[in-house]
């Protein structure tokens, strides 16, 4: 017996040695490029600042090392806030072109063409990362459908949802940020709109010149899009007047929950977050 027991663990520590190890050119931050998808939810009401923080997002996307990540872009997945929504159709189609749904002009439309996608990376074993730039009921309307279509999925294990605003959790509907939690790997991670809290600080009202930042010619192009959108709505009839951006500053705070599911979670401000991409998306 006692032989036997040692040829069990000789067999199981040669089995292990010879498991492939992950590859880690595969991974960026807790995504893997090769099989997972990843969803950047803006609910653009009534706050201007998912605006600029369209351009944020854009400017991580367009780093070279991001560069075979699958993405999709959602306008229009607000909650139960009141106020008008901020309508930036041209913002979204220069930095998504297709890869991008209107929840706000066709919510059921929206909701199928993203659960298709998802089903698809679920069945082939990938993961959903969602950036939450607003309120979590589209989430939950979506991740309803993913357990309509696939119940066999473990969403609490597949669907990771990143939010980083109270003001966003208490404007969802309270029944649906309480299923999202209890049917997502739900991540409530520091205030994006404060730095040295262990979440980048993406919100300042230093006026900054764009051109001093960026040097990729589409991404600048996006910048100055996203800053003329957000002044041209901000504080406009009834719209929440985002003082950041009134005074010229600049509030991407939402893309905090994207530095942190690609890595760069260690960025603390608007000056350190051009610098990791100031040369990488040249």
């Amino acid at each position: 017996m006692y032989h036997k027991k040692i040829l069990l663990i000789i067999l199981l520590i040669i089995g292990a040695s010879c498991k492939p190890k992950p590859d880690e050119n595969t991974m960026i931050g807790k995504f893997n490029v090769k099989s997972d998808l990843f969803l950047a939810q803006f609910d653009c009401k009534t706050d201007v600042d998912d605006i600029h923080s369209v351009a944020g997002v854009a400017t991580i996307l367009a780093d070279p090392r991001l560069s075979g990540v699958h993405f999709h872009a959602v306008a229009g997945t607000y909650g139960i806030q009141e106020g008008l929504y901020v309508p930036a159709d041209t913002l979204f189609k220069t930095v998504f072109a297709n890869n991008w749904s209107d929840a706000h002009a066709d919510y059921n439309k929206a909701l199928k063409e993203v659960t298709f996608m998802v089903i698809k990376t679920l069945k082939n074993s990938g993961d959903i990362w969602i950036a939450e730039a607003g309120q979590s009921d589209f989430t939950a309307a979506l991740i309803r459908s993913i357990k309509d279509s696939l119940p066999e999925i473990k969403t609490v294990e597949r669907i990771h949802v990143v939010q980083h605003s109270e003001w966003n959790e208490n404007n969802t509907s309270p029944e649906n940020l309480a299923y999202v939690k209890a049917n997502a790997d739900y991540h409530k991670i520091p205030d994006g709109n404060v730095p040295d809290n262990g979440s980048p600080g993406f919100c300042s009202e230093e006026k900054i010149t764009m051109q001093a930042h960026i040097k990729n010619p589409e991404v600048l192009k996006i910048w100055q899009l996203a800053r003329e959108t957000a002044n041209r709505f901000n504080g406009k009839e009834g719209r929440y007047n985002n003082p950041t951006i009134a005074k010229g500053g600049l509030d991407f705070s939402d893309v905090s929950e994207t530095c942190w599911i690609f890595g760069f979670n260690h960025l603390v401000n608007i000056d350190e977050f051009f610098r990791e991409f100031i040369t990488s998306s040249n």
